[in-house]
């Protein structure tokens, strides 16, 4: 019987395994590259949120639609307090982020929501002023001193609630020259320069502060609002909200919220 040479059979046992080699890499590159494809994760997700989440929540919402190819994020921002009522009275909806447990709680007893609310972050109130600080305001004592005019939001917005808590607190009756739908409506009052100060959310005046001015004041501690998210019972993409859910309380969501000035929950 005639033998090939050493050489040739070397070569053909090497194709061989590389033959070999590239079918295994081949079956299990797909499984490798396929972390979202298997999710059904897909489709517009409706979240309705608070005002003071619009930052944050835009770059959340960028990178959900970036983790899962195929989705689409749409927000509704506004009061927290008009976007229960909306929820309340049938408006779609997938995902609820409000800021204070008191809201959520008028959705979730009128059995509008899934499961507890999940609390993702907290925020404290400062005082927004001018840039420059022109009425020397230093605490919420000097909000009622002659010529300054101050807005807030409705008592029945959380940051409403929250500004009464910390006036009641400092015994400061405050009559504002204007009363606002949310934190955004109010902080606009400052900065197209209509009122002297306002009573908002840390995230907004650091999200604004190539207009405004913050100041802190110690009552605001004990006037701290936390914010809870939930899925809605009705939501037309149940399966992408919860994963909107679970991404809002992922490390890479909560870098985004703490860098904008939220607190960790």
């Amino acid at each position: 019987m005639r033998r090939r040479p050493f050489g040739t059979a070397l070569a053909g046992l090497a194709a061989a395994m590389t033959l070999a080699l590239a079918a295994c890499g081949g079956s299990d590159t797909p499984a490798a590259s396929s972390s979202s494809a298997g999710s059904g994760v897909t489709g517009t997700v409706n979240v309705s949120a608070a005002a003071s989440l619009t930052e944050s929540f835009n770059q959340i919402g960028k990178d959900f639609e970036a983790a899962y190819p195929g989705t689409k994020v749409v927000f509704n921002y506004g009061g927290s307090s008009t976007l229960a009522a909306q929820i309340n009275q049938g408006a779609p909806a997938d995902v609820f982020a409000a800021a204070s447990p008191a809201t959520m709680k008028t959705v979730t007893d009128a059995g509008n929501g899934t499961g507890t609310p999940a609390t993702f972050v907290k925020n404290q109130l400062v005082i927004a002023v001018p840039k420059g600080n022109p009425k020397g305001v230093t605490s919420l004592g000097d909000l009622v001193k002659p010529g300054v005019k101050v807005a807030l939001c409705a008592v029945e917005v959380p940051c409403g609630a929250a500004a009464k808590k910390a006036l009641d607190a400092a015994n400061v009756k405050l009559t504002p020259v204007t009363q606002e739908t949310d934190v955004k409506a109010a902080l606009s009052k400052v900065k197209l320069g209509e009122v002297d100060a306002a009573l908002v959310y840390r995230t907004d005046v650091k999200a604004a502060s190539a207009d405004v001015d913050g100041v802190e004041f110690p009552e605001s501690a004990g006037a701290v609002n936390a914010y809870p998210i939930v899925v809605l019972k009705n939501a037309p993409n149940a399966t992408a909200a919860q994963a909107f859910l679970a991404y809002v309380l992922s490390d890479k969501a909560k870098a985004v919220l703490l860098a904008a000035g939220f607190q960790a929950p």
